[in-house]
């Protein structure tokens, strides 16, 4: 009996200068520089198209609406997540960094602030990040969140530190101090016959 395979592709295209909305149903997802692009791949070898497709889907299945940009200024995780949520139009974002460490934020909080945080990048699974976008989509409707459970790892620091220093610097190179957020035109498709 024949099994069949295939592949989950993702096509991210910059587009204008991202600005903020007024969609009280928008959940914004800020990309790190080189996500999907330089990199592709989190820091466990999970493909960036089938993360970032998990959480667009959680949005969606709460009735929220994603809206995708790509962070330039910086790669840190937590200034993209608050980028995100300043040009959301419900105030929620998502932060996301091309080895998987992601975060719900809030326009109104500070930048180190958060409303969820996952540093964990080895111990995420593809349903941990459905779970992140339909808990965005539910800060963003205003209704009641329970936060995304997480699994605390004390071995996955010294596992994946190099790793995780390496995806770092790559990332960084990317970045383009003066270079402002762009909106990203995406779309994913299922390729058959995949590996």
């Amino acid at each position: 009996m024949a099994v069949e395979t295939f592949t989950i592709e993702m096509n991210l295209i910059d587009r204008e200068v991202a600005k903020s909305s007024s969609n009280a149903k928008e959940v914004v997802i800020a990309i790190s520089p080189a996500f999907g692009r330089e990199l592709s791949k989190t820091i466990i070898k999970v493909d960036h198209a089938l993360v970032l497709r998990e959480i667009v889907s959680g949005i969606e299945e709460q009735g929220g609406i994603p809206r995708i940009i790509r962070s330039y200024q910086t790669s840190d995780l937590a200034f993209m997540g608050h980028q995100a949520a300043k040009l959301s139009g419900s105030g929620i974002g998502v932060g996301l960094q091309s080895r998987g460490t992601t975060v719900i934020h809030q326009k109104d909080l500070d930048p180190l602030s958060n409303l969820e945080l996952f540093p964990q990048s080895p111990s995420m699974t593809l349903e941990t990040y459905r779970a992140i976008g339909r808990n965005a989509a539910l800060y963003a409707l205003g209704q009641s969140v329970d936060p995304v459970p997480s699994v605390n790892d004390q071995m996955a620091r010294p596992r994946f530190q190099a790793i995780a220093a390496i995806l770092y610097l790559r990332e960084a190179e990317h970045v383009v101090k003066n270079k402002k957020p762009m909106e990203v035109e995406w779309n994913f498709s299922i390729k058959e016959g995949g590996k």
